[in-house]
């Protein structure tokens, strides 16, 4: 099977990013043929509000030149405009609800305009899949046929190695943007008890205020980027994974996180909640309660038994999320648009010889 990959990004720590890289190794293992099309090889604009949109005209004018693809897989609306004028059949993966989260990161004027065009993308697409539950149930209540294809990771490519810093370690790793709760993070930050360490990890719209954080909490270490290898390696580390999100769909990083043994406290939104069963494989809170995230980061310190339970739960729990089980559910995407495609054509050829 031919098969053109469209994402905004195919590089980084970042969601999207993780998800399309798993799933192009996962279909190259199993012998298809992927071609990536993104950010990385492809024009866009460095600026913040107008990457997205340069990529999309980008892209677009790039898909023309691709031929003969079986399955053109879009990630995310900003990829859809060079899925419609790419020949093949059609494929779009929603990470999360569009507009909501254009509303949450530009405010509601370009959100409404993001939803009229993302209410024409869905419409060009074969077959629609999203992350998670939330995303599901607003995608079908606005009567299109969703299939629910969860996140990923490839558990046994993770890096063994393990980078503590400190005795007391907890790290945050993703983009630096409002919807990641980053705002919440500088307000953990500032009242964390000094004996525990935080390392942040990842850039964004929002480094400054982190790297302006850094200046006044000597307990505050922002690394900025790192590659896979070295964030899995702070990643297991570490004792606790903090993500305070406001939005959030089946997170990458939380499940690298199980499958490193690394704790998670997460804010109980979007995917987090589908994710993580409280006080069972890892702790929910509501979004931007910091005392909360507070109290139970220095419980988690002074409490081992309820610690290692967590961790023990958390990696039984990453099983279900290994790209062995969950690329296999893109193959049947696949092979169903492509078997519909197939039926329509004899048809059409039965027809034509009656």
């Amino acid at each position: 099977m031919k098969i053109l990959m469209i994402s905004p990004t195919q590089s980084g720590i970042g969601g999207i990013a993780q998800h399309v890289q798993g799933l192009t190794k996962f279909l190259q293992n199993e012998g298809h043929d992927v071609e990536i099309i993104s950010s990385e090889n492809t024009f866009t604009i460095p600026i913040k509000g107008l990457k997205n949109p340069s990529f999309m005209i980008s892209s677009s004018i790039k898909s023309k030149f691709k031929k003969d693809f079986d399955i053109i897989h879009a990630h995310n609306i900003p990829s859809a405009l060079a899925m419609k004028n790419s020949k093949g059949k059609k494929i779009l993966s929603l990470h999360g609800v569009f507009s909501q989260q254009i509303d949450q990161l530009h405010g509601k004027t370009i959100g409404n305009i993001s939803k009229k065009y993302e209410q024409n993308a869905l419409k060009w697409a074969d077959a629609i899949t999203v992350v998670s539950k939330e995303a599901f149930d607003y995608y079908t209540s606005l009567g299109y046929t969703v299939f629910q294809v969860p996140n990923a990771i490839d558990i046994t490519s993770l890096s063994s190695n393990e980078d503590r810093r400190y005795p007391k370690q907890i790290i945050f790793a993703g983009r630096l943007s409002s919807e990641k709760g980053i705002d919440s993070l500088i307000e953990i930050g500032k009242k964390l008890p000094t004996d525990i360490q935080l390392i942040i990890l990842g850039t964004g719209p929002e480094e400054q205020k982190i790297k302006e954080l850094t200046i006044h909490q000597r307990n505050i270490h922002y690394l900025g980027y790192q590659n896979k290898e070295n964030t899995i390696s702070l990643i297991r580390g570490s004792d606790i994974l903090i993500q305070p999100s406001l939005k959030e769909g089946i997170s990458s990083t939380i499940l690298e996180s199980m499958a490193c043994g690394t704790v998670v406290i997460a804010s109980n939104v979007g995917g987090n909640s589908e994710l993580i069963e409280n006080n069972v494989n890892g702790i929910t809170i509501e979004p931007k309660n910091i005392d909360l995230f507070l109290q139970q980061i220095t419980n988690l310190f002074n409490n081992d038994v309820l610690h290692q339970s967590l961790v023990e739960h958390a990696f039984k729990t990453v099983q279900k999320y290994d790209w062995n089980k969950v690329g296999h559910l893109y193959l049947n995407i696949y092979d169903s648009v492509l078997s519909l495609q197939n039926n329509n054509n004899q048809s059409h050829k039965t027809q034509k010889v009656s």
